[in-house]
């Protein structure tokens, strides 16, 4: 596969995790830490991706 491809999926699938760990609530509108958490790292490996392989900024 293309790099480039293997990029944009990164992005994509880490932007999802990212949105859902930061957004999520259960049923009684808490917000658990464990997914707080996880939203972190992805949001974290989610720009490292968008600008050191894509946009080479780093």
């Amino acid at each position: 596969m293309n790099e480039d491809l293997i990029n944009w999926i990164l992005v994509v699938v880490t932007g999802l995790v990212a949105v859902h760990g930061l957004t999520y609530r259960d049923d009684d509108g808490e917000r658990p830490w464990v997914h707080l958490l996880f939203g972190c790292i992805a949001l974290i490996f989610f720009m490292r991706f968008l600008f050191a392989d894509i946009l080479g900024v780093f």
